[in-house]
């Protein structure tokens, strides 16, 4: 009964959250639009489909995700896993290789299920005509996301300062918006928003957590939290460098095929031109120096 209680109070609170955002929807199109709402009855029921989705997942979080986030890190930064051979500390940074494993593992994983990635990811290869392709897009940003929680990781295991890799990150990013394509810079940024949803986040917040809290002279109030940041950062860079591959590609696949066909056409030219043209369309002057060049 205890989960049922929770999922009750859980609903009141959804419904507390969800209630405003319909009154600011319907309040615009009725007050000030002064516009009828299309096909409300479907409206209403999607209203009442997200408060209950939202109540589950948020229960099923606090019942399954952060546990199993939570333990799984206390299990990777046990002694057993650490040294297995045994031997007592001090760890080192290398000694922590599972971990990074399982953040890039993890980050990949709940990237590529991402409801939001998903819809941003199909409405641009929708608004593209296809040059955007769906799976290229969610695989780079989940790429790009396990690349960030991993190294993230290694942060709180090395005790590092994280402003140190957030300004790095984005002087790289900065330096990629002047090469990248133009068209894909502003995806880029917004793939990195869409990764702090509802899947991500629980899970990377609960690595983090519990690696700060288990990792000798770690703070998790100070160096639990910034995975997020990670997760948020590096997409960005791995949307932008998969566009600068794909255009480069794309410029030597047209090279290749100008390539043969430029040369066709060389070789149909002759090499004296004098050849190629009637004897009137060439100035008499011409063919005395050609015929004063071969004496």
């Amino acid at each position: 009964m205890t989960w049922l209680y929770q999922l009750l109070e859980t609903l009141l609170l959804t419904m507390r959250d969800v209630i405003p955002i319909a009154i600011i929807l319907f309040g615009f199109q009725l007050g000030v639009l002064k516009r009828p709402i299309a096909n409300w009855k479907t409206v209403v029921l999607g209203f009442v489909y997200v408060t209950f989705g939202l109540s589950f997942f948020l229960v099923g979080l606090e019942l399954a995700l952060f546990p199993i986030g939570e333990n799984l890190a206390n299990q990777l930064t046990s002694p057993e896993i650490l040294h297995p051979d045994g031997s007592a500390g001090p760890y080192i940074w290398q000694d922590y290789l599972w971990v990074y494993v399982f953040a890039a593992a993890i980050g990949f994983s709940t990237t590529i299920a991402e409801p939001s990635l998903i819809a941003v990811a199909i409405k641009a290869n929708e608004v593209s005509g296809g040059t955007i392709s769906t799976q290229g897009l969610r695989i780079s940003v989940a790429i790009g996301v396990a690349f960030g929680i991993s190294l993230g990781c290694f942060r709180i295991v090395v005790g590092d300062p994280i402003h140190y890799y957030i300004m790095a990150g984005y002087v790289v990013v900065v330096i990629q918006t002047f090469y990248a394509p133009k068209s894909i810079i502003p995806l880029a940024y917004d793939s990195g928003g869409v990764t702090t949803s509802t899947v991500t986040v629980p899970l990377v917040a609960a690595l983090g957590l519990g690696l700060a809290s288990n990792v000798e002279g770690r703070n998790p109030l100070i160096d639990g939290f910034g995975l997020i940041a990670f997760a948020s950062l590096f997409p960005i860079i791995a949307v932008m460098s998969y566009a600068q591959l794909v255009a480069w590609l794309d410029k030597r696949k047209s090279q290749a095929i100008d390539e043969p066909e430029l040369n066709e056409k060389n070789a149909a030219v002759p090499a004296d031109i004098s050849e190629a043209l009637p004897s009137s369309a060439v100035p008499t002057s011409t063919i005395k120096n050609n015929h004063s060049i071969k004496e």
